[in-house]
Formats: C-alpha cells, structure tokens, sequence
C-alpha cells in the first residue's frame, strides 16, 4: 500500500534554518540524501521532494469563467509542509518506521530533530460505492 509521509516543520514565517551552521545544513541534506537513497535501494520508494519555503505559496481558487484567483502568503500559519515522501511499503508499521527515521534527521549539532511526521494512506480511488 502507499503512503503520503508529510515533513512539517517550523513556523512559516521563520527563517529556514535558524541558529543552524553551514556543518548543520550539509549534514541534513546529507542525511536527507542517504535516506532516499536507501528507501530507493529497497524498492519502496516512489518519490520524495522538498518543498519552497512559504514566502513562495500562494492559495489557488477558481473564479469568473474558472479564471484562476490566487491568494497569499500567509505566514500566519502554525506550521508549514517542507517536503514529502510518497512509499509503497507492505504494511503501516513498515510505514511509521520509515516515518520515525525520517523524523530523526540531524538538526543543530547532529541532535536528531524529531520532528513530527504525518503518516497517510494513498487512496487508489474514491471508494466503490461512490462510482
């Protein structure tokens, strides 16, 4: 089955990586790196992307005659999504396993950041009593 593991991380309107040195940074990414690599290498790997930081968003809606209308930014918001790794592994367990490393990325010093994980399922489709 798949699974949407989505990486939320600090608040919008904060800078991207605050009181983090260049060692840190290239440590995160190293490790964001191997850990794809390794989820790739297992076959259970879909795909992975790290998103924009928020100042770069903006909120879509359709208007008159479905004319696209955007709204925002809005740095406002508690929390942001910095990137998401799609997996297609055989059980929900292997999916917060795969979710808890993900969450130990290296953050200041190397400390592991633990950072909050959101784990869902990937519908194949909208449900049979809905076609």
């Amino acid at each position: 089955m798949k699974y949407i593991l989505m990486m939320n991380t600090m608040k919008a309107d904060s800078p991207g990586f605050p009181g983090w040195t260049n060692e840190d940074i290239q440590r995160h990414i190293a490790f964001m790196i191997g850990f794809n690599k390794e989820l790739n290498q297992a076959g259970e790997l879909v795909g992975a992307e790290g998103l924009s930081f928020p100042d770069q968003a903006k909120l879509v809606r359709a208007g008159k005659d479905g004319e696209p209308i955007t709204d925002g930014v809005f740095p406002e918001s508690k929390e942001f999504l910095a990137g998401y790794w799609i997996v297609d592994v055989e059980s929900p367990e292997r999916a917060y396993q795969i979710a808890a490393r993900a969450s130990a990325a290296p953050g200041i010093n190397g400390v592991p950041l633990n950072m909050p994980i959101e784990v869902r399922p990937i519908l194949g489709g909208p449900p049979p009593d809905f076609l």
